[in-house]
Order: structure tokens, then sequence, then C-alpha cells
């Protein structure tokens, strides 16, 4: 408990100090696909693919009675500016399209976002239908507010390595409508799967940069604005692709707070990051300061752990910027998840309302224009 506690102020000893107690969520992994359905894991399972982590056994495409659950949750308090609770959700642009990639079988297609609810909507009507629209009400409502987590949530070039070489647990996961429990591949190590921009070669760059540019702009065109903040998959983004999203007029990065940075061509570079605005970097650095992961066992209970790691943010005079993923509150493969993790989620929201009634709500991008502001 000592060591956490230290822990848990050390890493506010750095960054933009907040005028006001800000609290801001910063959900990872919306409209991803994952698992397809409950059916699709079993089919998984049975072929004799690795399920154990919470990901590949819980993770699917949010439905509309996740959405449901959720706002009503989030809508059950207010900040002291009277605002509710808002989920900053990390969202993608696209997903596979399994009907093409199947056809083709040599190179990846994608789909857009409104086309993955369409097709699950006709699919699985009974859990999709609805949820798009459900989206756009939440975003109206100030509950949700979608920011750019990637065009895909996978490396597309070891994608079509397993394609190209006849990959059998990428066959299975295809003609299921999943991509979980994939391995990486000895040609481009250390890069897993879901590392959308995770380097093995400095010859991969170009590729990042054109999904980049590409997802950018399928992102405005899906959601109708452009994203003010960006958090790569798994953290991984080589420095010199900054530009690239600045240029998609991203104004601050998702960053961790110590990594050991891939270069390319086996180089690598250590890196320490604190919320504000770095040396010699145009964008604004964002890095998230509480962990908030209901559905995962830590070895502490994850209120009091998320309620002491706000209190520490707090008394440094930063930012709380919890750090959760949408596994937590999805129920689509298991009910009883999404019960569990909107409970602890509730009860967070409680304790932080009643401890500090003068808190504000914000959003990341709302977020982002405060430490403008205030520089």
């Amino acid at each position: 408990m000592i060591k956490q506690a230290l822990l848990d102020n050390l890493k506010n000893l750095r960054g933009w100090r907040a005028p006001r107690k800000f609290v801001a969520f910063a959900v990872d992994d919306y409209c991803s696909v994952r698992v397809a359905s409950a059916k699709a894991l079993g089919n998984l399972q049975r072929a004799g693919l690795d399920i154990s982590g919470r990901f590949d056994r819980l993770d699917a495409v949010e439905t509309r009675q996740d959405l449901e659950a959720l706002f009503t949750v989030l809508d059950s308090v207010r900040g002291g500016d009277g605002r509710p609770a808002i989920f900053t959700a990390y969202a993608l642009s696209a997903n596979p399209d399994f009907a093409r990639i199947r056809e083709g079988g040599k190179n990846y297609e994608y789909e857009s976002v409104p086309q993955t609810f369409a097709r699950l909507s006709y699919e699985q009507r009974p859990a999709y239908e609805g949820a798009w629209a459900l989206w756009q009400e939440g975003i109206r409502k100030g509950l949700i507010q979608p920011q750019f987590h990637g065009r895909e949530h996978f490396n597309v070039d070891l994608f079509e390595h397993k394609l190209r070489s006849g990959s059998t647990e990428l066959r299975v996961n295809l003609e299921n409508n999943s991509v979980a429990a994939l391995s990486g591949e000895p040609s481009m190590p250390g890069v897993g799967f879901t590392h959308a921009f995770g380097l093995h070669a400095r010859s991969e760059l170009a590729r990042h940069e054109e999904i980049l540019r590409n997802g950018l702009d399928l992102f405005q065109k899906v959601w109708g604005l452009r994203s003010v903040t960006f958090t790569p998959p798994a953290l991984q983004l080589h420095p010199s692709l900054y530009r690239v999203v600045e240029e998609g007029g991203v104004r601050s990065i998702d960053k961790p707070l110590r990594c050991v940075r891939a270069m390319g061509n086996g180089e690598q570079r250590r890196e320490m990051n604190h919320s504000g605005r770095q040396r010699g970097q145009v964008h604004m650095t964002v890095v998230r300061n509480v962990v908030f992961e209901p559905c995962t066992d830590m070895g502490v209970e994850p209120v009091e752990h998320a309620t002491a790691q706000v209190a520490a943010a707090f008394r440094w005079g930063r930012p709380a910027i919890i750090s959760s993923h949408r596994v937590n509150y999805g129920g689509h493969l298991d009910e009883a998840n999404r019960t569990y993790g909107l409970d602890a989620l509730r009860r967070l929201l409680r304790r932080i309302v009643e401890r500090w009634p003068e808190v504000e709500f914000v959003s990341v991008d709302q977020l982002i224009d405060r430490m403008e502001a205030v520089e």
C-alpha cells in the first residue's frame, strides 16, 4: 500500500497544473471488432485458439444494451457545473470487411464503422438494431465523445502476412467475423497483432503514414468531426509520425509515462512523458494518471484504487485522466461482466462527486482546450 501510494504521487510530480478539479475518462477500443458473438467465441475455442485473455473472452462491438446501460450510469451523476459524467471513447474509423477479404484471399479490405453497425444489425438484430443511432444520441447528450484510436486496431502488414501465408488462426477468425487470439509473426519481432503502428523495420513507416492520413479523414466522415486527440493502439507510434497526425488536425497524443520506444531496425529509445506541451513538440502530450479496469484482477479493489489515484492527482494540482477499456462495460459475450463493470463505475462516480462536489467531468478534447488556454 505504501509503495502504491508513493507511485501514485510520483507520476504526478510533473505536468500541466489544472486551475480546477477536472476528471476525464479515456476509454479505448470503441467500435472495434474483436469477437463477433458467443457462438463465434465457441468456434474459436474449439479450433484451438487461446482465448484465455480478457479481451479475447469478453470484448465485442458495443451493443444497444451496452450503450443504454452505460449512458444510464454516466447520466446518474453531475459535476459541480451541472454536467453529467462523460466517456471519451477512443474509437476506430473502420473494421475488416470480412466478406471481401474471404473472397479475395490476399489483401486486407475494410468497411467503415457505420457499415459495421449496419452489418451487425442485419446479422444480430436483437443485439445491434438501433445501436448506431444510440451512439449519436449519446454524443448529443454529452455522455460520450468519440476521438481517434486508429483506422483499425491491428497491424495491417502483419494481417496480410498471415493472410498470404494461409494462417489457420486467421482463417478461423475470418470464418467467424472476428479478430481475436492472434499471435505475432517471427518476421516482425516485437510487433503484437493489436499494435496497429507497432514497428519492426523503418520501411513500414510509409504504410503507417498512409493509414493514419486515411484513417483521420475517414474518422471525420464517420463522426462528423476532426479528432482533437489521438490514442494509438497499445500506445505504439514512431515519433516521425507526429507530424502526420498534427497535419490531420490532432492537437494531442496519448503517451505512456515511461516506455522503451521501438525506433525500427533494432533501435530503441527510452522515453519519459508528462501531460502538457513537451519540449520541441507542437502537440500536447496526454499521460493518463489513473487506472480503472474493474474487470481485471489487479490485486486491489478497483474503486478504492482509482479513488486514491484521483486524490493523488488533485493533491498535485493535476487533472485526473482515468484510463479504461470498453471490455469492462460490455455484456454481449458475458452479461455478468457488464453488470459488474458498470456497478463499479457507478460506485466510482458517486465516490468522486461525494468527495469532490466541485469536480468537473470533461472529455479529453475539452481538457486539451483548457490546457491550451492556460499554458
